[in-house]
């Protein structure tokens, strides 16, 4: 019998702790957009993203929306196909994608709005409860850059 070998930097899915995706990305709020538009966007996501098994929040600040997406990748994949064509935004840019993770970062909020001031304490506070290391890692580096962007140097 030949064995072939495995790949070991690449986790195996397993029942008990499936594999999940996420995708982060910024895009820029057009014109005209006001709060009972953003209001629809969170009740459209807690209605379908709690039947999907998608959590995640929305930061909207300056003018910019910035999302944390996780979820099955099919699910996360389909969702930001609709994301894209939304006429609330434009120049959506993904930030950045994985599919190796095991722990949702946003385990409870299946869409949270959170204001562009408070972004860093709940990156703190999902960083603090982190069991993984690639997403302590992923939400180290995001606060670097929040960091960066809300205390420039003079």
């Amino acid at each position: 019998m030949v064995s072939t070998p495995q790949e070991y930097d690449e986790p195996a899915e397993t029942p008990e702790e499936p594999l999940l995706f996420n995708l982060v990305y910024a895009s820029t709020v057009t014109n005209g957009v006001s709060s009972a538009d953003v209001d629809d966007i969170i009740n459209a996501s807690h209605r379908h993203n709690t039947l999907v098994g998608i959590t995640g929040i929305l930061v909207l600040g300056s003018g910019v929306f910035f999302q944390w997406i996780e979820g099955p990748k099919k699910e996360v994949m389909s969702l930001v196909k609709l994301i894209e064509t939304d006429r609330r935004h434009e120049l959506m840019t993904v930030l950045s994608t994985d599919e190796e993770i095991r722990e949702r970062i946003f385990p409870s909020w299946d869409m949270e709005l959170v204001d562009a001031d408070h972004i860093q304490e709940v990156l703190q506070d999902a960083l603090e409860t982190a069991r993984d290391d690639r997403s302590a890692a992923a939400l180290q580096l995001l606060l670097q850059k929040v960091s960066q962007n809300t205390n420039p140097t003079p």
